[in-house]
């Protein structure tokens, strides 16, 4: 599934790289999905991407935890664990932008792309499944414990939206990595209770 997720969006993008009118078509627009009822933009907004930097960063991140995801779901759900991972997903993209929707429905120029908000929900459903783990980013030699990361991240994620600065879609990141964390505790509260067993374990 993940692999599938992959060469889906990066197909997309590279034909909305060359083609605008598809790009302004697929793209997040609260106002046109406030007036005009274009639900469908709360999916396909993650399809498509700015630039191709924007792209290969987001599906390196999907490629080095959704296999993660993936593989957990499978072996503790078997066949659902495809259907859950999927909703994981997608529910990451449209969750995401929700917070965005409400506060630009009226605002026809603010625009979005990207799989970030979907990104971050399946980083933060591998950081609850796999706390031992360690992410390391482009600039830390030192890989950082999961845990430490994802508060980090959260921190930075809700000062920069709030900031409102820059071309990033903060929010996004942040609304997405929350989601990532319900839904995974929602299927299975287990998930949950053995995350809380590992950071005891370490304090204790």
């Amino acid at each position: 599934m993940t692999i599938f997720l992959i060469a889906l969006t990066v197909l997309i993008s590279i034909l909305a790289f060359n083609r605008r009118d598809i790009f302004d078509k697929l793209k997040f627009n609260a106002y046109y999905i406030h007036k005009d009822k274009d639900w469908y933009r709360f999916l396909s907004y993650g399809l498509i991407h700015a630039d191709w930097t924007h792209l290969l960063i987001n599906m390196f991140v999907l490629y080095s935890f959704g296999e993660i995801v993936e593989q957990f779901f499978i072996y503790y759900f078997e066949f659902k664990g495809y259907v859950y991972f999927l909703l994981l997903y997608l529910g990451g993209i449209g969750f995401s932008t929700l917070f965005d929707y409400r506060k630009y429905k009226n605002d026809i120029y603010y625009n979005a792309v990207g799989a970030s908000g979907a990104v971050s929900a399946v980083v933060f459903a591998s950081i609850l499944l796999y706390p031992a783990g360690k992410i390391f980013l482009f600039f830390i030699p030192i890989g950082i414990p999961a845990p430490i990361f994802g508060i980090l991240y959260l921190v930075y994620s809700a000062y920069s939206a709030k900031k409102g600065t820059g071309n990033i879609g903060h929010s996004a990141h942040f609304w997405g990595a929350i989601f990532g964390i319900v839904f995974t505790v929602a299927i299975n509260p287990s998930f949950f209770l053995l995350f809380v067993d590992y950071l005891a374990g370490i304090f204790s």
